[in-house]
């Protein structure tokens, strides 16, 4: 994917309270003016994006056991 800048996502599961929990982080590094811009202007759809990426990751995982 071409972007203005550098983004990377990290999938970790984490052992909390005996349970394990997906952990997803999204980073973006902008470059310039153009980065800044272009990521502010997305931002507010990447919570619904990634916040159903991680659902969809779990329930697969469920049903392939």
């Amino acid at each position: 994917m071409k972007l203005p800048g550098e983004a990377w996502l990290e999938f970790k599961i984490v052992h909390r309270n005996g349970k394990n929990f997906l952990q997803q982080t999204a980073t973006f590094r902008p470059k310039g003016l153009l980065g800044r811009l272009y990521w502010y202007s997305v931002l507010p759809f990447h919570y619904f994006v990634f916040d159903g990426m991680a659902e969809n990751v779990a329930r697969y995982k469920e049903t392939t056991g």
